[in-house]
């Protein structure tokens, strides 16, 4: 019932961030299309986006979640424990941002160096500037929601996106009503919603309980054994980094490739985070606390739920992606400066990208089995042979099919690192297998996926007309949203694939 709860209230902010954060590319899209400023904007976020997932929410909260958690059970101190590891991150990121201020020419080209040399190189390194601040802020934030969530206050810590997304609209509004230029003011929207962020979980926190004790950095035995089990992780996050990197220099050397896959990628984040994101941070703490209690059928149980749902929601959204990426494209982005054959490089990207959902998805389910267990190593070791694949596919096809080996690569090393993790897990046990339901529905979700799809290219072809006159396209979008979700209920239902019931204990248990 715990569990239901987290995933419905993850999952309903995740979700309100993420339309609003459609919101906001559609904005960005039509003001700038996928023109230089665009290009320059993506690259630079993505720098503090980049560290914030190597220090924070990768690295540190998967070690950090599971060692606050057992303390928390126990009684061992765990405010004092959380005081320590805040002021240890704050410095470090701290330094990190100094370096990067002096550096960041060099940050600019080791990302993007086809920019070199065209006016897109100095305004990245401009705005990079601006941007990398950012790191310090949310990765303060993510500790704390972090904290927030192994105590099972959910709500403050899926929030904090919601903000800075407000903030990125707001500053559009403003920039375009005033004649300022839009480009600039996203920038600087950057650090005031990550201020804005930090503010909220820093209150919740407070409201929770804890009230930080701020003092000079130093090394406790729990910071050493902190850290001890955080660098693996923070090694994984940094290979997954380099497959981030490697896929931006491959877009690069095309202009407008880096745009395109920017919102590809953020189209097919939807399902990514409003499921994987809610369920990798319900999931974590839950487990580490079954462990700690040595309650191995609750854990065994939880762990494939988590598996269950993530399919009931990833699989049709996959097949979604793959059937109809035109329309989707062409009905969010196409207005303004964003073209039609920005519509088509970026549906094409989705499609590719739509194919890995699932993998990724499963990842955030499987991750928590060893980060529960304080193994950090083996997935480190995995996401080493997943980094090496990714790189050879994208280098190597990237004379043959172009920008679009960055997205092929990507998906193809998800799915790689998703059976790696699926095949290790076995060590552990039972415990850290799906049960007999799970295998039995996962089967019954891709039948009814694929009716859906079916389905889905059927009424593609009798409305497609539709897409073809200004304001219908959003309603023929609508129609099939609608018909593919009433088609995947029904098919559902018919394959045995979920049951009414089981959605109304969910509602009632998250209500």
């Amino acid at each position: 019932m715990r569990m239901a709860r987290g995933f419905f209230t993850v999952g309903f902010w995740t979700l309100a961030s993420r339309i609003l954060g459609f919101l906001r590319d559609v904005l960005i899209a039509s003001y700038l299309g996928t023109g230089a400023a665009h290009q320059a904007f993506v690259a630079a976020f993505a720098l503090p986006n980049l560290f914030r997932r190597f220090f924070a929410e990768g690295a540190l909260n998967m070690a950090f979640v599971p060692m606050f958690s057992k303390k928390l059970e126990s009684g061992d101190d765990p405010y004092g424990f959380a005081s320590d590891a805040l002021v240890g991150l704050a410095t470090v990121v701290v330094i990190l941002t100094l370096i990067a201020q002096i550096f960041m020419p060099g940050l600019v080209w080791l990302q993007v160096s086809g920019y070199y040399g065209t006016e897109k190189f100095p305004l990245t390194v401009d705005y990079g500037r601006i941007c990398f601040p950012y790191i310090v802020l949310i990765s303060l934030a993510a500790l704390l929601s972090g904290m927030l969530n192994a105590m099972r206050h959910f709500a403050a810590a899926a929030a904090a996106p919601v903000l800075l997304n407000v903030v990125f609209i707001g500053a559009i509004f403003i920039a375009g009503q005033m004649g300022y230029e839009v480009a600039r003011a996203l920038v600087w929207a950057v650090p005031v919603g990550g201020v804005a962020q930090l503010v909220l979980v820093w209150i919740a926190a407070k409201r929770a309980g804890f009230v930080p004790r701020l003092r000079w950095p130093h090394m406790t035995p729990d910071l050493k054994r902190l850290a001890i089990i955080a660098a693996p992780a923070a090694l994984a996050g940094g290979v997954v980094q380099i497959n981030l990197l490697v896929g931006r220099q491959v877009a690069s050397q095309t202009d407008g490739a880096v745009s395109w896959l920017y919102n590809a990628d953020r189209l097919y984040q939807l399902p990514l985070g409003v499921v994987g994101i809610a369920i990798g941070i319900v999931l974590l703490p839950e487990l580490s606390r079954r462990l700690a209690a040595n309650d191995q059928s609750a854990g065994k149980a939880a762990l494939s739920r988590a598996g269950e749902m993530a399919l009931m929601l990833t699989v049709p959204s996959a097949v979604a992606l793959a059937v109809i990426p035109g329309p989707l494209v062409s009905v969010l982005f196409e207005r303004g400066a964003f073209t039609a054959n920005d519509t088509d490089m970026t549906a094409l990207a989705v499609l590719i990208y739509g194919l890995g959902l699932p993998s990724f998805v499963l990842q955030k389910v499987l991750q928590p089995v060893y980060f529960a267990r304080e193994d950090t190593k083996t997935p480190f070791k995995f996401a080493i042979v997943s980094m090496v694949v990714n790189a050879a596919v994208a280098v190597g096809l990237m004379p043959v099919i172009g920008f679009f080996a960055a997205a092929v690569a990507t998906t193809l090393s998800g799915w790689i690192m998703f059976f790696m993790l699926l095949i290790g897990a076995r060590r552990f046990g039972d415990v850290a297998r799906f049960d007999a339901r799970f295998r039995t529905r996962a089967w019954r979700i891709t039948l009814a996926s694929f009716a859906m799809g079916g389905w889905l290219l059927l009424t593609m072809t009798i409305i497609g007309p539709m897409f073809g006159y200004g304001g219908w396209r959003w309603l023929g979008l609508l129609i099939l949203v609608t018909s593919g979700m009433l088609s995947y209920g029904i098919f559902g239902m018919i394959f045995k694939a979920f049951r009414l019931s089981d959605l109304k204990a969910s509602l009632r248990r998250g209500a």
